[in-house]
């Protein structure tokens, strides 16, 4: 920062913002609330640019997103999101008000206490709005469909043979089962009417998810394709990763990304004591439901067919040495983990914690390789 910023703390409201200035020369004053409106934005900015000085302004990440640091960005004012889990609190500290957040993290901002995240383009915000569209829509289909077994269930009814729930077969054997009262049919008519209605969304934002890769730079579409030569990864996931994560060549190290999805052991040591737990889940959610879910396929021994053999079709060798040689790895890791006694979902947990580390390998040299491709500004 050039001598003479003032360091601008904003604590964001749906409705309101309120501001706080850390003055160059050690001053932290508080300049009241204004309305979470853009015209009220710009006329701060105005304000605070009086005599030419430069600005630098955070706020905490939170449900407000990112609209804020958009807006900043179009004044050409330099902003950055925080993390809000790791701002600094002082233990005897029993009083929060909109004033004193905005004074933290004024103070703070200025001295250089604060971790910023990475603020995603609206590009790629975009596709993750509708990655997570289609994960709340695939639950409530699980949801309705977890409705009807329980209907089922309470009735005493059973399905016939070996036929798979959601089968044509099994929907007709259930459109055709007979009722004592005329309620119970009508709660069987509106479950499937749920679940049709469920599988519809699924379907229609799974289209809207291919064209939304088909558009998307190149660069992206490159780190997607790429991603699914891996075993376990497909269409779906890499793009789920890449919405989530970004450009992961942004981890100078796979732990991390690791931290970042809090896949990552617990630890509370001290002196010569050393106490490990549970992972410690702090990090994004959706990423690590995903690689888990990628992760059990490991389980199985090495092989290259099927889907994973049409996925590796036009793929460069060395994106594809690097899932091959994920695949030996943490196959022997799940055997080893497993012959030592390890609880089945812990040990695929730490094959997971490892798939992330090859995952950013090989997204990473993708990405280097397109920014070498890129043509060079004039």
């Amino acid at each position: 920062m050039k001598k003479g910023t003032r360091f601008v703390g904003l604590d964001v409201h749906k409705a309101t913002i309120t501001v706080a200035v850390a003055e160059p020369d050690g001053a932290v004053q508080s300049l009241g609330t204004l309305p979470n409106e853009s015209e009220a934005i710009r006329k701060l900015v105005r304000k605070l640019r009086q005599g030419g000085r430069e600005l630098a302004v955070c706020y905490e990440a939170g449900p407000t997103g990112y609209a804020l640091y958009w807006e900043l960005e179009s004044l050409k004012v330099p902003c950055v999101v925080i993390a809000p889990s790791l701002v600094p609190v002082r233990a005897g500290d029993r009083v929060k008000t909109d004033r004193r957040d905005a004074e933290k993290l004024a103070h703070l901002y200025r001295a250089g206490e604060l971790t910023p995240v990475g603020v995603p383009t609206p590009e790629r915000e975009a596709l993750r709005d509708l990655v997570r569209a289609r994960e709340a829509a695939k639950k409530d289909e699980r949801r309705a469909r977890n409705r009807v077994q329980k209907f089922l269930l309470r009735r005493g009814i059973t399905k016939p043979g070996q036929s798979r729930e959601g089968s044509e077969a099994y929907r007709k054997w259930l459109a055709g089962v007979e009722f004592e009262h005329r309620a119970q049919a009508a709660v069987r008519d509106d479950l499937l009417a749920e679940v049709d209605h469920a599988a519809r969304r699924v379907r229609s934002l799974d289209a809207a998810l291919d064209e939304a890769v088909a558009a998307a730079p190149k660069e992206m579409r490159s780190v997607v394709d790429a991603l699914q030569a891996m075993r376990g990864i497909s269409k779906l996931t890499a793009t789920t990763i890449v919405a989530e994560v970004g450009e992961l060549s942004r981890f100078s190290h796979p732990r991390e990304l690791m931290g970042y999805a809090g896949i990552v052991a617990s630890e509370a040591s001290s002196g010569a004591r050393t106490r490990r737990g549970g992972i410690t889940k702090t990090g994004n959610a959706h990423l690590r439901r995903i690689i888990i879910e990628a992760a059990w396929h490991y389980r199985h021994r090495p092989k290259v067919v099927g889907a994973i053999r049409k996925r590796q079709v036009g793929i460069d060798t060395s994106s594809i040495d690097i899932a091959w040689a994920a695949q030996e790895r943490l196959h022997r890791r799940y055997r080893q983990l497993l012959a030592r006694g390890k609880c089945r979902q812990k040990v695929v947990t730490a094959v997971g914690r490892e798939l992330l580390g090859f995952v950013w390998d090989l997204a990473t040299r993708v990405e280097r390789t397109q920014s070498r491709l890129q043509p060079k500004a004039a």
